[in-house]
């Protein structure tokens, strides 16, 4: 192989430009000097220059979310503590991305190991984030700077993916490397965390099928595992094969649209009351790609799916093992070589499965329960966010691009009553439930899809200030951002935990105590970007369509309700004795009437 005397910070960005990466999210600055000077002469990237690094991390995260892979550019110190919070929230969901910070130079590196700090900025990035990320290192060697990279991009995409990150010292960034010399990654030297036996993955899925031949009540829990396996087609076949009930979990409800024969809800403690009876009362649960957190499975955890043979699909065992979970077939392999398998044994066997009377059920009860109550629409003053998402969900199209930020508007109310349509991606941070996540992760979907595609983003007014200076990067590029803002005075959640826990005494969550939002339209106006504002509901279609209909960045105040519970939720129950208990995931509030809870009940009631 021929021999090229390159700089090393050249070598780096040449080496993301090989990975098919198209866009760096970063904020410069003395430590990362060096790779922003290689990145300004890149031919083949784009970079985004944004207004705070927890906002550059979350656009990679959300880029990743799109293209697949995400990279980020920061600093040394503070840039590489600011931008933690976005690599919590990849790391917890999941996603593959790379982060490159900018180190003092090598023979000033200290912090942690001669002193508190040595070098200016100077902080041990690597052990802060290595708790975070799947792997962490500081570049001490220009030559290992290949094997490194490679290393570092391999895990982060291979079994659970999740980001990695490389800090890359000043004087390092700043070398001249001969590529001949270069220390070369071997795939062999890492081992596989799931399995990879083809026999064994054939006996397993002969297995699964075998529980669903000799079951009357199956369900299907499917979770964004799917996704990050490329196995969202193979899913689809899957379900057509099977004829089972199928529930869309928190991460990724976005997998089946809602008009589909064998879609029977989303459960979750903020689910939907139709989908929990179904998850509840079955006898048989495939769990494929779903990580049944504490959330999805209740609190009451168990009595989850308590009646059920349960089989949990997922490339990491921990996940499979965690002790709120009591799964009787633990298969720890991939999604889509176990659902390739699944289908391949059942197109050879088809299965003549008879559960007409519990498709009946199931049907029945999403008709029973819908999410958007009629009485919703009474509101005269202010704007009902259950109804507002049953609206601009008419007017949203196949293959649109969604981004939800954390709160009861943008995201619960949401997952629970929002009508997906094909090809629908819905973008959020699930795990990590960041406030701000809304904007600089629309900012990152914009860039994933080329600026050629609108993006719908949902945020509140207390979670867009945590990055309203991303606005100006929306602004700056002219991206066709339709931004729907919450305007309901504060944090909602917190409020509405604080009505339930302290007999409605607020503090730090609304403007009475201690916490004020600016006015929506005034900041878009000094951004200057075009503002619109939903007042009630007799203007509210009308206006979702002008700003829909918009072709560059927009941003909508929406007049929200100041007081609302999520219906239905997962509430707890006060028992005679005084003692509050959760309740299980089947027994929502408001609490149904006895009689009606125990006639959609197929199964005992849970007893405490």
């Amino acid at each position: 192989m021929k021999s090229t005397k390159i700089k090393l910070s050249d070598y780096v960005i040449k080496f993301i430009e090989n990975l098919g990466v198209k866009h760096i999210f970063l904020i410069s600055g003395g430590g990362n000097i060096h790779l922003v000077d290689s990145l300004g002469k890149s031919k083949k990237i784009k970079y985004i220059c944004n207004h705070h690094e927890q906002a550059s991390a979350t656009a990679a995260e959300a880029y990743a979310r799109v293209k697949g892979f995400g990279v980020c550019l920061v600093t040394t110190g503070p840039g590489g503590t600011n931008a933690i919070t976005g690599v919590l929230g990849a790391y917890q969901d999941s996603i593959p991305m790379l982060i490159l910070s900018g180190q003092v130079k090598r023979e000033i590196i200290g912090a942690g190991k001669i002193t508190r700090q040595f070098g200016d900025q100077e902080v041990n990035i690597v052990d802060i984030v290595k708790p975070l990320t799947k792997y962490a290192v500081t570049i001490m060697n220009p030559l290992e700077i290949g094997y490194q990279l490679e290393k570092a991009v391999f895990i982060a995409k291979n079994g659970r993916p999740g980001p990695v990150w490389i800090d890359i010292p000043l004087d390092i960034q700043g070398s001249f490397i001969e590529t001949k010399q270069l220390k070369e990654f071997d795939l062999a030297e890492i081992e596989s965390d799931y399995g990879t036996d083809k026999q064994k993955l054939k006996e397993l899925a002969t297995q699964t099928i075998d529980k669903i031949k000799n079951s009357k009540r199956p369900v299907l829990y499917v979770g964004n595992g799917i996704r990050l396996a490329g196995a969202e087609k193979q899913f689809l076949s899957l379900i057509d094969l099977l004829k089972i009930p199928v529930l869309t979990s928190y991460a990724c409800y976005d997998l089946l649209p809602s008009s589909h024969p064998f879609f029977f809800g989303r459960g979750h403690s903020f689910g939907q009351r139709a989908g929990n009876f179904v998850l509840q009362n079955s006898d048989l649960l495939l769990s494929i790609g779903a990580r049944l957190d504490i959330r999805t499975i209740g609190f009451t955890y168990k009595a989850f799916a308590r009646a059920a043979y349960k089989i949990m699909v997922d490339v990491d065992m921990k996940e499979i093992k965690k002790p709120i979970l009591s799964i009787d077939l633990l298969i720890n392999f991939d999604a889509k070589d176990f659902i390739e398998e699944m289908i391949k044994q059942i197109k050879e066997n088809p299965l003549k499965l008879k559960i007409s009377y519990w498709l009946d059920y199931g049907r029945e009860l999403n008709k029973k329960y819908p999410v958007v109550l009629k009485e919703y629409w009474r509101e005269k003053n202010y704007v009902n966010p259950y109804c507002f998402i049953e609206t601009i969900g008419k007017h949203l199209q196949p293959n649109e691009l969604i981004v939800v930020s954390n709160g009861v508007g943008p995201l619960n109310c949401m997952y629970q009553a929002f009508y997906v349509k094909p090809g629908q991606r819905i973008i959020l941070n699930n795990g990590c439930a960041q406030m701000g996540y809304g904007l600089p992760a629309a900012v990152g979907v914009a860039f994933a899809a080329d600026k050629k595609q609108r993006v719908i983003c949902f945020d509140g007014d207390g979670s867009i200030q945590l990055n309203i200076h991303e606005l100006q990067v929306m602004k700056h590029h002219n991206l066709p951002i339709k931004l729907f803002i919450y305007t309901n005075d504060g944090y909602l959640s917190i409020k509405n935990t604080q009505n339930n826990l302290f007999a409605g005494k607020h503090v730090a969550v609304d403007k009475e105590s201690g916490v004020s939002c600016p006015d929506i339209v005034k900041i878009g106006n000094a951004y200057g970007i075009k503002t619109e504002r939903i007042n009630n509901h007799t203007d509210m279609e009308k206006k979702i369509k002008k700003v829909l209909a918009y072709p560059g960045p927009i941003i909508c105040d929406i007049n929200a309700v100041r007081q609302l519970t999520l219906s239905p939720k997962l509430m707890a129950k006060k028992l005679p004795n005084g003692q509050f208990v959760s309740s299980p995931l089947e027994d929502m509030g408001p609490f149904l009437p006895r009689e009606e809870f125990e006639k959609n009940m197929l199964i005992p009631l849970w007893k405490e």
